[in-house]
């Protein structure tokens, strides 16, 4: 074998023969499910959809229907936490049964916008949801689609915890490439946008510390006309000694009322319905603004009382971070360069692993035991390469998997050579002399 040129295949834990002959041949019945009794029920979402169909067709008594039910499950409690926005490009193999899950904050009042976008446009579903993670450790479900479907949109109505997971069809395979943004779920209250008008914030002292800003102030010249930032009705229109002259608003479908303050003039009546852009009134000083600069006091209130109104109107809005690792790794087998960690686990040199996706200059890789998470792309490197070559002293076995109980693919013989690829714990990743690739336990 010296100086002769071999090739590594990737290694990505795939499924035997026999399961996905299996699984095709109950595919078939799958699809011919769809225009069965299941049309009768109500699904929650085209994920329910598509389970409920799998378990008229029988496939959750077959391993990779049960892996596809429990990976669903599974995949909420192990969501890996982001930052939005966020935006990774990925691989979901047909040879696995992948669930990824996402685990990141909003704040009330923010507009949360899930896309996707993937490759082959036909013949390859990726069914997305949202969560909210409840004080019980539930999941609520809030949003769904599906690749067939653009995007998903929803306003956080309370801030906390929310949780995307993203599955595709049984031997659904392709590239995808997913967005994650948040921006206000109200429009701005005047018709020209400018964040450095927004000067005086929620929670600030007023009269000496003695009460609280109650909202946010938007200073612009006098009498510039402030907005309906979205379709709903006036419910009120009166005179207070704080506010001067003020508008009383209810968007539509919600259930809090905005609050316009400071106004030189009012422009609609109690019980009127106005229109995204309606004119309710002119900047002004009245109340205690006057022989101030004019500005706008906007405040919004709920049953329990006021509530900090900028992230509903926040005009900034952070772009997507570039994608800036090689997508040419994706779905391939890698190992670490140098000594890594993922969470509080310590990854060794030669530490083999999957990648599933690109994300900023990171991968979100998985490890030989399900373990998953991010790690800089500059620290892995490709198995092209052998790390070293082992001669076999005694016989051993070569498993599909690093664990005792995996199955075996090949019976070693003493004196045999092997090309080291990776390790992962006691296990080496080893290509035997007729390429075949598997694990061996290290103490040999």
């Amino acid at each position: 074998m010296i100086g002769k040129k071999r090739r590594y295949k990737k290694i990505d834990f795939r499924l035997n023969r026999i399961q996905i002959v299996q699984l095709c041949f109950c595919i078939f019945f799958l699809a011919s499910c769809k225009s069965g009794p299941f049309n009768l029920l109500k699904p929650a979402s085209p994920h329910q959809e598509y389970e409920r169909r799998l378990i008229n067709a029988g496939l959750n008594q077959t391993t990779m229907g049960t892996m596809w039910i429990n990976n669903a499950q599974q995949s909420l409690l192990k969501a890996l936490p982001i930052k939005l926005p966020y935006q990774e490009n990925g691989y979901f193999s047909a040879e696995k049964v992948d669930a990824a899950a996402f685990r990141f904050n909003l704040v009330r009042g923010q507009k949360l916008q899930v896309k996707i976008t993937k490759k082959p446009s036909d013949g390859f579903m990726i069914y997305a949801d949202v969560w909210e993670s409840t004080e019980t450790a539930n999941f609520k479900l809030l949003g769904s689609g599906d690749t067939l479907s653009n995007s998903i949109q929803l306003d956080a109505d309370k801030s906390g915890i929310y949780v995307l997971r993203l599955q595709p069809e049984l031997l659904g395979s392709g590239e995808y490439t997913l967005e994650i943004t948040t921006g206000p779920s109200l429009n701005y209250p005047l018709k020209a946008v400018n964040k450095n008008q927004i000067q005086s914030f929620w929670g600030v002292g007023r009269d000496n510390n003695t009460r609280r800003h109650e909202g946010i102030d938007i200073f612009a010249p006098f009498r510039t006309p402030v907005i309906a930032v979205s379709p709903g009705r006036v419910t009120g229109v009166n005179t207070n000694n704080l506010g001067g002259k003020v508008v009383w608003f209810r968007p539509e479908g919600k259930e809090y009322t905005l609050y316009y303050a400071h106004l030189d003039e009012q422009n609609v009546t109690e019980g009127q319905t106005v229109n995204y852009g309606d004119t309710l009134g002119r900047m002004g000083d009245t109340g205690n603004a006057q022989g101030g600069p004019p500005h706008l006091h906007f405040g919004i209130y709920t049953s329990g009382g006021a509530i900090d109104p900028l992230p509903f109107i926040n005009p900034t809005i952070e772009n997507v971070p570039k994608i800036v690792t090689s997508l040419a790794n994706l779905n391939t087998t890698m190992r670490t360069s140098s000594p890594s960690n993922l969470d509080d686990f310590n990854l060794k040199i030669g530490t083999t692993l999957r990648v599933l996706a690109a994300a900023g200059s990171n991968y979100r890789i998985e490890l030989p035991d399900g373990k998953t998470g991010y790690l800089a792309g500059k620290t892995l490197t490709t198995v092209s390469k052998p790390l070293t070559k082992l001669k076999i002293k005694t016989p051993q076995s070569l498993f599909d998997k690093p664990k005792p109980d995996a199955a075996v693919k090949l019976d070693l013989k003493e004196g045999q050579t092997v090309d080291v690829l990776g390790n992962y714990g006691d296990y080496q990743l080893v290509s035997s002399e007729n390429n075949v690739i598997g694990w061996l336990k290290t103490n040999i």
